[in-house]
């Protein structure tokens, strides 16, 4: 590899790993910044679902935007605003405030998802091998971080302008330094002597339309564990209030433990097989969630949880990528867009249906809706015959070989 591509793969690294600090540091901090704007409960979902739904405008206008400017530079401006709307609704102090700061973070966190994962798609192609699922550990670290400054500030009490200022004043700089070295599509190929990315070729929707299922489900999973995984321990498992905050974060270990690992899998077993382990397992962990006898059973679902679901959205978008060789960056677009929905549409789904029926049958919906990724996993492998803009598609165990057929 040149010292062009390492360069690029570190940085965009480290934009996933900001992505992640910036994105914890909102939703694990919701409660304080509903105290300080005052936000009703029956408000609270309308700003927080207004923040998906701009994030969905802001992929689907990203592929439009790649068209006249490089990936890379959207993803160099898009950060920076995600960390200054970040900070702007921790030192904001009207509810109009609030909602011009959200509604910044997320159009931005649309371009940022869309443009880093164009990225890391095009920098996988030119590499020869699976590289993505550690952008996505990167991210996954992040959180983990983000998620920790927002446990010590809530803990001391911390004022949430002062909570963020460090985090941004030391991420921003840094972010901008690194957004030198980013690689698009076509200077990665340029540099391994190949074609560049923006080809000739059409994103065929009814050909993405199984890996864009794939992404809802996956992230239906996510926001079922993100939203209920503490309320679910402590009220229908019976676990203290102090245990009810563990969870989560033993999902975001696991999570960054099975990305950190799955590129090898990847490489060894292809695409397929490791989506396929990665949508079992994960099923099973929301069958020992539905029908564990006590918080520690549960514990271990919500850990096969993280195991499972992890791989599922990195290679989501590596299949993309595939798919459409000659139009990687619309389709990374598109399909960006339905992790939004995903994230929309599990919350309430399993709120709805654990207060109608039982919270415990309610982790069997998300429980079916990963399992049924099993039945798309073919997606996940491009075949060798014509497809989308008449591009050949490589086959996943060529495409996860290096120059060392490993």
């Amino acid at each position: 590899m040149t010292d062009v591509l390492r360069r690029g793969r570190a940085s965009l690294a480290f934009g996933f790993f900001a992505q992640g600090v910036a994105f914890a540091l909102l939703v694990t901090r919701i409660p304080a910044i509903q105290d300080r704007y005052g936000v009703s409960d029956a408000l609270l979902p309308a700003f927080l679902a207004a923040v998906p739904v701009l994030a969905g405008v802001g992929s689907v206008a990203t592929e439009w935007l790649v068209r006249r400017v490089a990936p890379s530079v959207v993803l160099r401006w898009s950060q920076p605003v995600v960390l200054l709307a970040l900070l702007g609704v921790g030192a904001g102090e009207r509810m109009a405030e609030l909602a011009v700061a959200l509604g910044a973070f997320g159009l931005a966190v649309g371009a940022l998802d869309a443009s880093m994962n164009m990225l890391g798609v095009s920098l996988q192609r030119s590499y020869g091998r699976s590289i993505m699922l550690g952008f996505h550990a990167g991210y996954s670290l992040g959180g983990i971080l983000g998620a920790s400054l927002a446990w010590v500030g809530a803990h001391g009490q911390v004022a949430l302008v002062v909570s963020y200022l460090p985090v941004v004043g030391v991420l921003l700089p840094l972010c901008l330094v690194g957004s030198r070295w980013y690689v698009d599509g076509g200077k990665a190929d340029a540099v391994e002597g190949g074609g560049g990315d923006q080809g000739d070729g059409v994103v065929v929707f009814r050909v993405l339309l199984p890996l864009c299922l794939v992404m809802t489900f996956a992230y239906i999973g996510d926001s079922t564990v993100s939203n209920w995984s503490a309320k679910y321990l402590q009220d229908v498992l019976g676990g203290s209030e102090q245990m009810a905050t563990v969870p989560y974060n033993v999902y975001m270990v696991t999570t960054l433990l099975g990305r950190a690992v799955g590129d090898h899998g990847v490489r060894r077993y292809g695409a397929v097989a490791v989506v396929r382990g990665g949508a079992l397992v994960a099923a099973a962990g929301f069958a020992v969630v539905a029908g564990a006898p006590g918080a520690w059973a549960g514990m271990l679902g919500f850990t096969l949880l993280g195991l499972g679901l992890c791989v599922l959205v990195p290679q989501t978008f590596a299949a993309a990528g595939r798919l459409f060789p000659g139009a990687s960056d619309a389709a990374v677009a598109r399909l960006n867009a339905f992790n939004y929905a995903g994230f929309l549409v599990g919350s309430p789904l399993v709120g709805a249906l654990g207060d109608a029926w039982s919270y415990r049958g309610a982790m069997l919906v998300p429980m079916t809706l990963v399992l049924m990724t099993l039945v798309y996993a073919r997606s996940f492998e491009a075949q060798p015959d014509r497809y989308g803009g008449g591009h050949e598609r490589p086959r996943t165990a060529d495409v996860g070989r290096g120059s060392n057929g490993v």
